[in-house]
């Protein structure tokens, strides 16, 4: 990890910030041999987990077309990460769900964060961690993550 100039603007260090965790999650997921999913994939799983979504409410999710989020539930249904299930309050619909595959590449993704969190903590201390995390709980709003691609 190269460090950033002390005097760099705040937004991009937060975006960089954000790569790093894209990365390694990206990199601990294929770690634990899931290597066919992207960091796309994850940011849909986590709006099917728990309960599972709809493909609209995947596409609103993800900031994509339904046409987009039909593409990509086609993909991790073919890979076995998500399952179509009739919908249990609209006949019209279909609910997608993670498979036992799409539960467990859910659970490699979160050991990939605890690492991350646990190095920054490594490098930071838990006290400096813990002031980053409050101040930025205080500024920044809570709610999905989207994909920036």
């Amino acid at each position: 990890m190269t460090a950033v100039p002390a005097n760099a603007d705040l937004p991009l260090l937060l975006l960089a910030a954000a790569a790093e965790v894209t990365q390694a999650v990206h990199a601990g997921v294929a770690a634990a041999g899931f290597t066919d999913i992207r960091p796309t994939h994850g940011f849909a799983f986590v709006r099917m987990a728990p309960d599972g979504a709809t493909v609209g409410e995947i596409a609103d999710h993800l900031g994509v077309t339904k046409q987009a989020a039909s593409q990509l539930v086609d993909e991790l249904v073919t890979k076995g990460y998500a399952d179509r299930n009739p919908h249990p309050r609209d006949a019209r619909a279909r609910l997608i769900t993670l498979t036992e595959r799409g539960w467990a590449c859910t659970r490699a993704a979160d050991a990939a964060l605890a690492d991350f969190t646990q190095h920054w903590s490594d490098t930071l201390g838990p006290a400096a961690l813990a002031q980053v995390s409050k101040a930025l709980g205080r500024v920044v709003t809570a709610g999905r993550v989207r994909p920036s691609w």
